[in-house]
């Protein structure tokens, strides 16, 4: 399997990372929306590090599809060819009060997004007039002064991230992928997302070669004792806070687990953070994540998601690794 890591820090000091990571032989470097923007560390690190790049994933709704497509077209060229952007919803509270933006239909507005994106690339790289008129968005005027033209290293693929059956369904329908929230079991993937990709490609007339989906998995790896406890706190922490948003609930239940999104969700709002992460025990934590050593969790990821695609997402939250690890993780996973 190709194995992408996490890519995090600040813009001034992502290239090192970046390289020491390409050194330990990843496959690729994604990006998250969390305290720096999502693209600017991959303008950094493209040029330099001969890896695949992607946003994973780029907030959809506070941004135009015409800022997102021109980014993608530079990260494209910057990267000879190596970016991948994936976009997503986040949820409402985020997008009202973070953002400044709005929400409804949050399946069909990312829908239309994505559609939007390909849209304006392919015009781009066609010659071929610009004419997207959607419920949402809007894209029917594009001067020559504005037109970059055909990108010489073609359209970049454009994923949706997503977890319920309706934005699975959606994105079989309009992207190039979907990339599967890492807070997922394989039995919801298999009984709820399976099925809404099916769907989904079935109503677009597509044929499952031309759709790729990416499974995300956070991993707790270690050789001992104190790296245990250190990968079981960060990754106990992040299935916390997944936990207690609604939007998760249903893959508790799948697991029958749903009384414990409330209690989550009860304990986030009053600050509660270390009686959240006693809630996440063993059981629950072995069913989301993956861990052990860097042999097991690589057989474990294997297991689990390599009839699906040549392609994952790998999560260390809250913790570091020690580079070997990594190392060790990569090639088993080669």
């Amino acid at each position: 399997m190709l194995v992408d890591i996490q890519l995090d820090g600040r813009a001034d000091r992502v290239i090192g990372r970046a390289r020491e990571l390409a050194g330990l032989g990843v496959d690729g470097l994604f990006t998250f929306e969390g305290p720096h923007d999502v693209f600017v560390p991959l303008a950094a690190v493209a040029p330099v590090v001969p890896v695949t790049v992607s946003t994973n994933v780029a907030v959809a709704f506070p941004r135009s599809p015409m800022h997102v497509a021109h980014t993608t077209y530079d990260l494209t060229l910057l990267s000879e060819g190596r970016f991948r952007l994936g976009s997503g919803s986040q949820i409402r509270p985020h997008i009202e009060n973070r953002y400044g933006a709005t929400w409804s239909r949050p399946a069909a507005r990312l829908g239309e997004f994505v559609a939007a994106v390909r849209a304006i690339l392919t015009s781009w790289q066609e010659r071929t007039p610009l004419d997207f008129r959607g419920e949402f968005t809007r894209h029917t005027l594009m001067p020559p002064t504005f037109d970059p033209g055909p990108n010489p290293f073609g359209v970049a693929p454009v994923l949706m991230g997503g977890l319920g059956p309706v934005m699975a369904r959606t994105a079989a329908e309009v992207a190039d992928g979907l990339m599967m929230m890492p807070f997922n079991t394989i039995r919801h993937f298999r009984e709820r997302t399976l099925p809404a990709v099916a769907e989904g490609l079935d109503r677009a007339r597509r044929a499952a070669a031309d759709f790729e989906i990416v499974p995300q998995v956070m991993v707790s790896m270690f050789r001992n004792d104190t790296e245990r406890a250190a990968a079981d706190a960060g990754v106990r922490r992040l299935l916390a806070f997944y936990g207690s948003t609604p939007a998760y609930a249903p893959v508790l239940e799948v697991e029958g687990r749903g009384d414990l999104q409330p209690r989550l969700n009860d304990l986030s709002k009053r600050g509660a953070i270390d009686h959240m992460t006693d809630l996440i025990d063993d059981t629950l934590l072995e069913t989301i994540a993956v861990r052990g050593t860097p042999e097991h969790c690589a057989h474990q990821i294997t297991t689990r998601f390599a009839a699906l695609g040549p392609r994952v997402c790998v999560y260390f939250p809250g913790y570091h690794p020690a580079p070997s690890h990594i190392a060790a993780l990569v090639e088993a996973l080669h």
